[in-house]
C-alpha cells in the first residue's frame, strides 16, 4: 500500500445486488492520471535515486547508518502494525506498543493506517480483481505503483463500504493518527529524519534531505513488491489455485512478507510465514519479543497438521525454494480442514 491523495468520501457504495468477482479478472478501461500524483511520485523516485548517488560520493556513515535502521523500523510499522496486527488482528497489542507501532507506521508514510486496513481488507476480499486496489492481472507496473496514479475503479468505490472498519474507527490510536496526519508525517517522516544528521554530525542538508527520500522511496518499493512481484512470479505450494506466490526476492527484502501464497490461504496466522522459514521472518521474531515481555498477547496461528494438510490438498507439490514434495490427502483430512479453515478465515 502506499500514499494515495484521493479523499475517502469519494469511495461510494452502489445499492442493490453485486455480482461476484472471480479472480484473475481486469475488464477493459481507460485509466484516467491523477497528475498530483504522477509528479509526487516522480520526484520521489528521482530525488531517492540522487540520495543513493549520494551514498557512495558524499554522505556520512552515520546518515546511511541511521537512514538503514529507519527502513528496518518503518518497514516494521507496516508489517507488524498496519499488516499484521490493525489490518488482519493476528494478534493483540497493549498500548504502549500501539503507539510506538503507531510512530513507526507514520515514519513509513504509506497514508494513515487507517486507509492501509481499508485497501488491504479491500485485497484480501476481491484479490486480482477490479475491487482489489492494486489488481495484479493489470501487469507488475500497475500493480506496482501504476494503481496509484490513477483513479480508482469502479468496482473498488462501488464494494468499498461493504468492507467491516469498526474495529479500526473504534481504536482511538489510529483515530489521533488520522486526524493529526499532516503534522506527524511531516515530522516523524521527513523533519527529524533531516534534521538529525544535520544537528548531531554535521551532515550537509543536501545529503541529508536526499538519504530521508531515499529511505522513503526505497520503503515504498519494497512494500510495492508484496502487491506485484509476489502476485506473479513464484511457487503456490498451499493454494496453487490463486495468484499469490511464495516469492523469494520479496521475502528477504520485506522482513517476511513474501510468503505471500501461504499468507492468503490463511491471514489470520500471525507469523504470516509457512511452516520453517521464520528465521528468514524479522516481523515475527519482534511480535515474539514482544510476546514475551507481555505488550502482544493473543497470537493467532494455524496448527502444522491444518498447513501440511492444505499443502497436500491445495498446493502445486514445492516449498518457497521450489522443492517438490508429494502429498495424498484423504476424506477425512478434507473435512476436517474444511471445518477449520471456514472458523478460522477473516
Amino acid at each position: 500500500m502506499a500514499p494515495c491523495t484521493e479523499k475517502e468520501d469519494e469511495l461510494i457504495t452502489c445499492e442493490g445486488s453485486i455480482e461476484k468477482l472471480i479472480a484473475p479478472q481486469a475488464n477493459k478501461r481507460k485509466h484516467q492520471i491523477v497528475y498530483m500524483n504522477l509528479f509526487t511520485f516522480g520526484y520521489w523516485y528521482i530525488a531517492g535515486l540522487y540520495g543513493l548517488y549520494l551514498f557512495f560520493t558524499s554522505t556520512k556513515w552515520s546518515t546511511i547508518i541511521l537512514n538503514i535502521f529507519l527502513i528496518i523500523a518503518s518497514g516494521l510499522g507496516i508489517t507488524v502494525g498496519a499488516h499484521r496486527l490493525w489490518a488482519h488482528k493476528c494478534f493483540k497489542a497493549k498500548l504502549p506498543l500501539q503507539i510506538i507501532l503507531m510512530i513507526l507506521n507514520t515514519l513509513a508514510f504509506q497514508n494513515t493506517a487507517i486507509t492501509w486496513v481499508r485497501d488491504h481488507r479491500m485485497h484480501h476480499k476481491f484479490t486480482d480483481t477490479d475491487a482489489d486496489p492494486h489488481n495484479a492481472t493489470r501487469g507488475f507496473f500497475f500493480s506496482h505503483v501504476g494503481w496509484l496514479l490513477v483513479k480508482k475503479h469502479p468496482e473498488l468505490m462501488k464494494r468499498s463500504k461493504h468492507i467491516d472498519m469498526s474495529d479500526i474507527y473504534g481504536n482511538p490510536v489510529l483515530t489521533f493518527q488520522k486526524k493529526y496526519a499532516f503534522p506527524l508525517v511531516a515530522t516523524f517522516t521527513f523533519i527529524l529524519p533531516t534534521v538529525v544528521p544535520i544537528y548531531f554530525w554535521d551532515e550537509s542538508l543536501n545529503n541529508a534531505w536526499h538519504a530521508t527520500v531515499f529511505r522513503y522511496a526505497y520503503n515504498l518499493n519494497i512494500t510495492f513488491l508484496v502487491n506485484s512481484a509476489a502476485h506473479m512470479w513464484g511457487y503456490r505450494p498451499y493454494d496453487k489455485n490463486i495468484q499469490p506466490t511464495q516469492n523469494i526476492f520479496t521475502t528477504l527484502c520485506t522482513f517476511g512478507e513474501g510468503f505471500h501464497n501461504y499468507h492468503h490461504t490463511f491471514p489470520w496466522d500471525y507469523r504470516a510465514a509457512e511452516l520453517g522459514n521464520n528465521y528468514l521472518n524479522l516481523s515475527t521474531k519482534v511480535i515474539d519479543f514482544f510476546a514475551w515481555i507481555g505488550w502482544a498477547y493473543d497470537l493467532k496461528t494455524v496448527p502444522a497438521d491444518i498447513v501440511n494438510s492444505r499443502a497436500k490438498r491445495t498446493g502445486d507439490g514445492t516449498d518457497l525454494w521450489g522443492g517438490n514434495h508429494k502429498h495424498t490427502l484423504d476424506e477425512k483430512e478434507n473435512r476436517e480442514l474444511d471445518d477449520y479453515v471456514h472458523k478460522s478465515a477473516f
